[in-house]
């Protein structure tokens, strides 16, 4: 890696005067720079737990990923209304093809605290929407291991401090107040592969996060680092080491396991009662050549709990075993208590690129609606597994091909989920880039149901003679075939119940739904689009009740929160190299007060350091 020996960070004070700072930054694995600060209290376990009322903390909303605001200010009734309050521009950060604008604003004593693309953060005033400071990363633009686009979902916040992931695989803590750098921690290495592309979790003095690039090679893992000092505290490996619970799923005497992928894209959650941490990992490497890493592959494609203290395993369940298609988990987990036969259980869900949800015990990983294993067909030179986790209930996308694409052969198997393939390709249903992706779901604790945003896209498969041996050196390209699909694609809009696992209703969109959701209890469920809109849908049955123009890809999640006993929406228009939606800079915030029109669409490149009210 080229030493970049000091970091730069431009700071805007409440007077307007312009401070740099000039930083040292370690870049020697596992050591940080350091300066004190004097921080103010960290949140509590029961604050990080309710559902958010005068701010937005975590990425989730909460510490269990519900994306639910219990107020109702905003409602069905009067949603209509709703209007901007101002608009602010960052600088043209993250505008240009690579970037993505996928991160969920954090909100907290009337600062909003956002990240762009280029990994660089904003704190912004709610009163008037200037920007207090900015910390550049100023990102090594030779980097060349980012699998999906450069971007980022979003900052941490906790104990005085915002925490910051980087697609160098920096972690670094922020000044809450000046965006001062506190410490700066090289977490891994980008050119062995690792990317931060999630937000950090704060948790009881912890920063939690895990790693991209199973497409790379890497051995997935997830870190918690002291809040205080950045030092490291435990690691959890994703793909296991040899003596660990579940290496003997993967090729003894082999280093396979060191490419083995399982990355986690999304914020953990955390249940403080139970003492776990609970996350999602993706494929395994080679993603499309099961020849040679025969076995379930554990814990790839899996929902995983470890003690959020040591980083001790508790439990997991694969959701895909020895997974071919790139059925990635990459949708965040939600927690929530809910009343089954009688009973209050502590549940967990997660929609996957399977197209279906996962709903379990989050107490001990056992199935709360029933999830049965099932024969499916066979691929002999990939090592299929027997069977595959079918949930009972619903799926939210299609898992089959109905009519025969053109130009492609054949339907096998009516190209049903886990169709295997060989060389020649398969077209089977969902595709690489179906069912649910990183966008996170909303869950309404009132009437258990999960709202989940996903892509219906039929995959065409193909793979099994790459990368037949291990990568020459860490950080190469490991996916084992070839990435295809078919050309129709559409967004899918589902409501879930999750005492059943069934639709309640569900939508199609031209576009992606491709920016997550928020649900309220003003009956209301918050989607972004990708032609810029963002809309407002009523959450008993998806009817349109309002729409606003932003003026860039409307792709990533919104926030809710009350300041000065008003509620408020804040909303980032950025666009997205995935779901090709125009780019932009612009942090919306959005009241029934609000006196300020909707933008021309399209309208991604505004003058610098704007603000229009």
């Amino acid at each position: 890696m080229s030493d970049r020996a000091s970091k730069i960070l431009t700071s805007l004070g409440d007077r307007g005067s312009l401070i740099t700072v000039v930083v040292c930054v370690s870049m020697t694995m596992g050591t940080a720079c350091s300066q004190e600060t004097m921080a103010p209290s960290p949140f509590s376990s029961e604050q990080l737990t309710e559902p958010p009322t005068t701010g937005w903390p975590t990425n989730g909303g909460n510490l269990y990923n519900q994306r639910y605001s219990p107020l109702a200010e905003i409602n069905r009734d009067n949603v209509r209304s709703l209007k901007g309050v101002w608009r602010t521009h960052l600088n043209g950060s993250g505008i240009g093809d690579k970037y993505s604008g996928e991160a969920q604003p954090i909100v907290h004593d009337g600062v909003v605290y956002i990240i762009t693309g280029a990994d660089d953060v904003f704190a912004i005033s709610v009163e008037t929407g200037e920007i207090l400071w900015v910390y550049e990363s100023n990102l090594d633009q030779s980097i060349d291991t980012v699998c999906c686009g450069w971007t980022s979902r979003g900052v941490g916040l906790g104990s005085g401090k915002v925490f910051v992931g980087q697609l160098d695989t920096q972690l670094v803590a922020l000044e809450q107040d000046t965006g001062e750098v506190i410490w700066a921690t090289q977490t891994e290495d980008w050119e062995a592969g690792f990317t931060i592309t999630s937000a950090p979790l704060y948790y009881d003095g912890l920063v939690i996060t895990g790693f991209a690039g199973a497409e790379y090679g890497t051995q997935g893992r997830v870190k918690a680092y002291d809040a205080d000092d950045g030092s490291l505290v435990w690691t959890f490996y994703t793909i296991p080491n040899p003596g660990e619970v579940g290496h003997d799923t993967w090729p003894q005497n082999s280093d396979i396991y060191k490419y083995g992928g399982a990355s986690v894209w999304q914020t953990p959650a955390v249940d403080p009662e139970l003492g776990l941490v609970y996350f999602s990992t993706g494929n395994p490497g080679p993603d499309f050549n099961g020849s040679v890493r025969e076995g379930d592959n554990l814990f790839s494609i899996s929902m995983v709990a470890v003690d959020v203290h040591t980083g001790e395993y508790r439990w997991h369940f694969q959701q895909v075993h020895h997974d071919i298609w790139d059925y990635d988990a990459s949708s965040p987990v939600v927690l929530f208590d809910i009343e089954l036969d009688g009973e209050l259980r502590k549940a967990i869900a997660e929609p996957s690129k399977t197209g279906w949800v996962y709903i379990l015990d989050r107490v001990n990983g056992e199935p709360l609606i029933g999830i049965e294993e099932r024969p499916v067909p066979q691929e002999s030179r990939h090592l299929t597994s027997a069977t595959q986790p079918y949930p009972v209930g619903d799926a939210f996308v299609p898992q089959s091909v109905d009519i025969q694409p053109g130009d492609f052969p054949p339907l096998v198997n009516e190209g049903r989920i886990f169709t295997p393939f060989w060389t020649e390709g398969t077209v089977a249903a969902p595709g690489t880039l179906g069912g649910a992706n990183w966008p996170p779901s909303s869950y309404d604790p009132s009437t258990g149901i999960l709202y989940v945003c996903a892509t219906e896209r039929t995959g065409f498969f193909r793979g099994g003679d790459i990368d037949n041996e291990l990568p020459d050196m860490p950080g190469e390209r490991y996916i084992g075939g070839i990435f295809g699909h078919i050309g129709i694609q559409a967004g899918i809009l589902a409501a879930m119940d999750m005492h059943t696992n069934t639709i309640v209703w569900r939508q199609r969109f031209r576009d992606l739904c491709y920016s997550g959701s928020l649900v309220t209890a003003g009956g209301l469920l918050f989607v972004g689009r990708g032609d810029g809109r963002l809309t407002a849908l009523d959450s008993s049955d998806g009817a349109h009740l309002w729409e606003f123009q932003t003026g860039a890809g409307m792709n990533a999640p919104i926030s809710a929160f009350e300041h000065n006993g008003e509620q408020y929406l804040v909303a980032y228009s950025a666009g997205n190299l995935f779901a090709g939606t125009p780019r932009g800079d612009s942090v919306w915030l959005f009241s029934l007060n609000g006196t300020l029109s909707e933008a021309s669409p399209a309208d991604s490149e505004p003058p610098l350091q704007e603000v229009e009210h």
